[in-house]
């Protein structure tokens, strides 16, 4: 998997640095063409001579350097990350892990994580004291990152530097290189490697008035990792969500919008396109027929509107669907409900529904969590464990895949 493959390898300051000229060996033995990005800490620890040798190339640090004074230098720091396939990041201390985190850019290597275009994975392999590496602030880092589409290799337990003994090694270069590996397997593999994916997330909202509407309790969550999953596959994908505060997937193409209407007056310009559309979205099935401009004053004791049915997009898309174009619904209850999620595969002529029941606890809305049931077409049922969100979107996909091939 590395044959022929431009790896950007972002080297910070901690002792396990030392291990990273082999890493960079090894990486070349296996065909990749690695570009060193090490932090001014970095080369503390390991020299930038060797790691020039191994790779065969200059090591970039600083954004200003001399050697990049030519023509073809003066964008380096956007040229690296259209150049790379992917970047790893070894070790990753907790000071680079914060400020990855946070966005900073101001290095190399972090400039170059901010530039790395939108779908390339990125591997992290952080290492530091297990005091550290167990705090909250590190956790809470790493967690931002890994909801950004980051992969993680969890560090391993050993002699540390510090004295101790405990969790926080860096794995062994060989680990690194098959994990990096595995992470470009997962793309060049999947039937959604090349596909374009639309998805739609989040709730709808329908005024009443210029301060008031109609929504309901969706996070966007379940949506919008089906998207980060699909983009770490390889698609290419448009995420048309309602009004939510999640950051946009990497690799994913974001537009915003509020009501029904414009969630498929959006979503119709995709429909041709699209190889695959997952219908996400917790659309408020009712709008208010006149909504009213200004704020509706609070002067009776009761207050009647009067609603009307909103458009079906996922129906609208797939009554007007061409041959080879799958479509994949949801559908949400409260108990039961089995049958209703037949009935919605069926009227609306989907391949694929994935049913889950709104309990508060486990699945449903602003949770991280799901229970889902998926039912195809060919009446086949697959009962997914309680997972998270974001695992629940790999499993989703994969029996999309089936699809795809089939």
């Amino acid at each position: 998997m590395l044959t022929g493959r431009n790896i950007l390898l972002g080297i910070s300051g901690g002792i396990a640095a030392y291990k990273t000229p082999h890493l960079v060996r090894l990486l070349k033995k296996k065909g990749a063409q690695v570009q060193v990005l090490a932090t001014a800490s970095a080369l503390k620890f390991v020299s930038e001579l060797s790691l020039s040798t191994v790779s065969e190339a200059s090591v970039f640090n600083d954004i200003f350097e001399s050697n990049h004074d030519d023509r073809s230098d003066r964008t380096l720091h956007i040229t690296l990350g259209e150049w790379a396939d992917a970047m790893l990041v070894a070790p990753a201390t907790a000071n680079t892990i914060a400020r990855l985190s946070a966005g900073f850019c101001d290095d190399m290597l972090s400039l170059s994580f901010i530039t790395l275009r939108p779908g390339k994975p990125v591997l992290l392999v952080p290492a530091m004291d297990g005091n550290m590496y167990e705090s909250a602030s590190v956790q809470r880092n790493l967690s931002v990152l890994a909801r950004q589409g980051c992969h993680i290799l969890e560090p391993e337990s050993g002699p540390l530097a510090s004295g101790q003994c405990g969790l926080g090694r860096m794995p062994e270069p060989e680990t690194i290189a098959d994990a990096l590996e595995k992470v470009l397997a997962v793309r060049s593999e999947s039937a959604l490697n090349g596909k374009t994916v639309l998805v739609t997330a989040g709730p709808t909202r329908e005024k009443i008035d210029d301060v008031r509407f109609l929504s309901n309790y969706s996070s966007g969550k379940m949506g919008f990792a089906i998207a980060n999953e699909a983009a770490r596959r390889g698609a290419v994908v448009r995420l048309v969500t309602g009004p939510v505060t999640l950051p946009t997937p990497p690799g994913v193409e974001r537009f915003d919008v509020e009501s029904a209407d414009e969630m498929l007056e959006t979503s119709r310009q995709f429909f041709d396109d699209c190889d695959l559309f997952i219908g996400a979205a917790a659309v408020a099935d009712y709008r208010p027929l006149a909504p009213v401009s200004g704020k509706v004053k609070k002067n009776e004791a009761e207050m009647h509107l009067r609603l009307i049915r909103n458009p079906d997009i996922l129906a609208t898309f797939s009554a007007g669907r061409r041959a080879g174009q799958i479509a994949v619904g949801f559908a949400l209850e409260t108990n039961g409900g089995l049958d209703y999620a037949r009935k919605k595969l069926q009227d609306k002529k989907l391949d694929l529904v994935a049913f889950n029941i709104y309990d508060r606890r486990t699945s449903g809305f602003e949770i991280d969590t799901n229970v889902l049931t998926l039912l195809n077409r060919d009446g086949q049922i697959t009962e997914l464990p309680l997972l998270s969100k974001q695992e629940a979107a790999g499993r989703l996909l994969d029996t999309v895949e089936t699809l795809l091939f089939r």
